[in-house]
C-alpha cells in the first residue's frame, strides 16, 4: 500500500482523521516529530474513532529517522507551489506522500531535498491559501489507490 507522512503535524484533529483514513485505506502513517499535540489527546482520540487499533502508526523523532525507515520508497511531497499536479503522477504501491505542518506547510528545505522525487499540487481555485491538511492526504491517497486498482477492496 501506501505510506502518509505528516512532517511536524500541528492540530490533533487532522492526525486523527489521518489515523483513520490509514485504517480505512491500509495506508501506514509516519508522523515526524515535534507533534503539536499528544496522542491523550480528546480531539485525536475522538477524530480517530475507534480506528486507533486499526491503523498503523509510527512516530519519527526526526525526518532523517522517517527518511531511513522509508528507504527505497519514492518520495511525492505536496505543496502549494508544487509545479505538477498531483493528478498527473502516475503512483505506486509504497510511493511515501510527504505532507507539511497546518500553519507553513512544507519547509523549503523538505520540498528541495533531493530525496524527493516530485514536488506536486493539488488545484484550487486561485486566491485560496491551502486545503486542509487530512482533506489533502486523503485526496492524495484515494488517487494513488484508484490508480492501482483499490488492491485490498473486498
Amino acid at each position: 500500500m501506501f505510506n502518509i507522512l505528516f512532517y511536524t503535524p500541528e492540530i490533533p484533529g487532522n492526525t486523527g482523521n489521518a489515523i483513520r483514513l490509514a485504517a480505512v485505506t491500509g495506508a501506514h502513517l509516519h508522523l515526524v516529530e515535534p507533534l503539536g499535540f499528544s496522542f491523550e489527546d480528546s480531539h485525536l482520540r475522538r477524530a480517530g474513532l475507534d480506528y486507533h487499533d486499526l491503523a498503523v502508526v509510527t512516530v519519527h523523532q526526526t525526518f532523517e529517522d522517517a527518511l531511513r525507515a522509508l528507504e527505497g520508497s519514492r518520495l511525492i511531497a505536496f505543496s502549494t507551489v508544487g509545479t505538477t499536479n498531483f493528478a498527473e503522477v502516475a503512483y505506486r504501491p509504497g510511493d511515501t506522500l510527504v505532507f507539511g505542518p497546518e500553519s507553513v506547510g512544507l519547509p523549503e528545505e523538505v520540498q528541495h531535498d533531493a530525496r524527493i522525487s516530485e514536488l506536486v499540487r493539488i488545484p484550487m481555485i486561485a486566491g485560496r491559501r491551502s486545503l486542509n491538511l487530512a482533506n489533502s492526504a486523503s485526496i492524495a491517497v484515494y488517487e494513488a489507490w484508484r490508480q492501482n486498482g483499490y488492491g485490498g477492496v473486498l
